[in-house]
């Protein structure tokens, strides 16, 4: 698997369930704007929700950002639906308001190096993709193991300081902390003696 990080993420076009309806949902609708799309293997499933429902609930500190977080799985959009309709407490991801991509055809699990084409399912793949349109973070999971949303977090307003300030954040940065000049990279490690 290739990595698309520094390219030019792949278009897509989709039926989603977006604030409980269902419509088509493209890329493009996010142009000029910072994009986070998740993968993940199945509706209905244990890790999933987990995930689902913590971007949920982050949702606003995303958009106070200027990303526009958007889920993908190979299931289709009626069964997003139904699930979105399910209360929590009975296994459902009700109150998710993004849009949750139907991936029916697996062309965008695939396009995006995240299906396994052996189980017919994406892996959890996550792609930060910049206004100009172009892949600057990805991570894939294995199935078991879910994703911390913190960290997703973490790394927009990395990617942003640096798409901004022209300088390079360190291990662990976070908001607010030393970042590195590359002209003055000298001086950085000299405070961290």
């Amino acid at each position: 698997m290739a990595t698309l990080v520094g390219k030019p993420a792949p278009k897509y076009k989709a039926q989603a369930v977006v604030n409980g309806a269902i419509k088509e949902v493209s890329l493009d609708d996010n142009k000029g704007k910072w994009t986070l799309l998740f993968f993940y293997p199945l509706d209905f499933t244990f890790v999933c929700p987990t995930e689902i429902i913590g971007y949920g609930d982050k949702l606003a500190e995303f958009q106070k950002r200027g990303v526009e977080v958007v889920g993908c799985s190979i299931d289709s959009q009626y069964s997003h639906k139904a699930w979105i309709e399910t209360p929590r407490n009975k296994g459902g991801i009700s109150g998710v308001t993004y849009p949750i991509l139907a991936d029916v055809t697996k062309s965008i699990s695939r396009d995006y190096g995240v299906l396994d084409e052996a189980k017919g399912i994406a892996l959890r793949g996550t792609f930060l993709i910049n206004p100009e349109g172009n892949v600057v973070h990805e991570t894939v999971n294995f199935f078991n193991v879910g994703r911390s949303i913190e960290e997703a977090l973490r790394l927009v307003d990395a990617f942003q300081f640096a798409a901004k300030s022209g300088e390079v954040c360190p291990a662990n940065w976070q908001s607010g902390k030393d970042t590195i000049n590359p002209k003055e990279a000298s001086k950085f490690f000299e405070k961290v003696k």
